[in-house]
């Protein structure tokens, strides 16, 4: 099997110790290496294992003829853009079941209408993920509320609006929460 374990690795701006480090369990770059030449067979299980390191799904790790990405042409700096010193890719997100999403219908704090926020969903006991973030609660009767998770406690969330002006609220023991994790705004 062909593998585009490099490709995507240096896509990342990742070392072989950083991948290697980020397995789950741990592994060293040597096998990294390895697995990334084809010195040494791809099972599943590591690809697995090399996509969860990376942040991206298995199937972008193997070369087939509907891979998806995107070629990079520049990169923006203060200095301006400038074309990058050796050929890079930008692989692009995938949408799994436990992401939701939020349509922004009219402007509010940092985002602006038309804008897509992309959302993993967490239990209870990940709320702690999300602090300093904002975040997506259920309440009663099919309504919202979106804001900043500022103070959480065994029992209570504290939020605060976006709205400039607006006051904390507290929410007691939602059932799950949404985490902004990523924001797509068309230009």
């Amino acid at each position: 099997m062909i593998t585009r374990i490099r490709e995507v690795r240096r896509a990342r701006g990742m070392t072989l110790d950083d991948v290697a480090r980020r397995c789950n369990p741990a592994t060293t770059p040597q096998t990294i290496g390895r697995l990334e030449t084809g010195t040494r067979t791809v099972s599943v299980g590591w690809l697995n294992r090399i996509a969860a390191a990376l942040g991206v799904e298995a199937q972008d790790l193997v070369a087939s003829g509907e891979t998806t990405q995107l070629k990079v042409a520049a990169l923006l700096g203060p200095g301006g853009a400038l074309a990058p010193r050796k050929a890079a890719i930008v692989i692009p997100p995938r949408a799994d079941d436990k992401q939701v999403a939020i349509l922004v219908s009219g402007s509010v704090g940092d985002y602006r209408s038309g804008d897509e926020i992309w959302c993993d969903t967490l239990q209870p006991e990940e709320y702690g993920r999300a602090l300093n973030r904002d975040i997506l609660v259920p309440r009663p009767s099919g309504r919202f509320m979106f804001g900043r998770l500022i103070n959480r406690d065994d029992e209570k969330l504290q939020i605060l609006p976006l709205e400039a002006g607006g006051r904390q609220q507290v929410v007691a023991n939602p059932p799950w929460l949404a985490v902004a994790v990523r924001l797509v705004r068309s230009l």
